[in-house]
């Protein structure tokens, strides 16, 4: 019991970024009494328990219940990254695998002369992005314009749009789009 205590103490301080030492002098618990009850090698008293909680600020019970371990993958490498484009565009899609995924967020590669096809592209949400390296021209509705490296786009994804990469160089971009779409 002491160590899930102690283990739980300690990541949720992380969690609220406050140091061993800021929270201690918050609750007044001594810091070496602080880092034994994280250690599991001291357990604390159901009112010592409040007094450090009150401090963070949290109560007993919504500690004890508290998620704090992810269920669904939080880091990926980049072979993990899912390829949902079409033709010679790339898209890696970060968290492909999340079922309950809200956004979608993407690392797009257009090589020159590549784009998202003929015909514009409209669906409901938003979408964001800024260019990485090279260049893409970008129409939304009636309005095409050409970005470099740094520059960024923000629309309403209902407004009918569409990506291509005039250039000699391959254009990559990052961009974010909601709702998450099946790809």
């Amino acid at each position: 019991m002491a160590d899930d205590v102690g283990a739980r103490l300690r990541a949720l301080r992380t969690l609220r970024g406050v140091s061993q030492r800021e929270l201690a002098k918050r609750c007044g618990v001594t810091h070496s009494s602080l880092s034994l009850i994280e250690q599991g090698k001291v357990s604390p008293s159901v009112s010592s328990l409040k007094k450090i909680l009150d401090a963070i600020p949290m109560s007993v019970g919504d500690f004890f219940t508290m998620d704090l371990e992810s269920r669904n993958q939080v880091f990926y490498s980049a072979d993990e990254l899912a390829d949902v484009g079409t033709g010679d565009v790339i898209y890696k899609l970060v968290g492909a695998n999340r079922a309950s995924r809200a956004l979608a967020f993407m690392i797009e590669t257009y090589p020159p002369d590549a784009d998202t096809g003929r015909e514009m592209i409209a669906h409901q949400g938003e979408e964001a992005g800024v260019v990485l390296e090279g260049q893409i021209e970008i129409t939304i509705g009636a309005e095409t314009r050409l970005l470099s490296v740094g520059e960024a786009y923000y629309f309403d994804t209902n407004v009918p749009h569409r990506f291509r990469n005039p250039g000699d160089a391959p254009c990559r971009l990052v961009s974010c789009a909601t709702p998450a779409r099946t790809f």
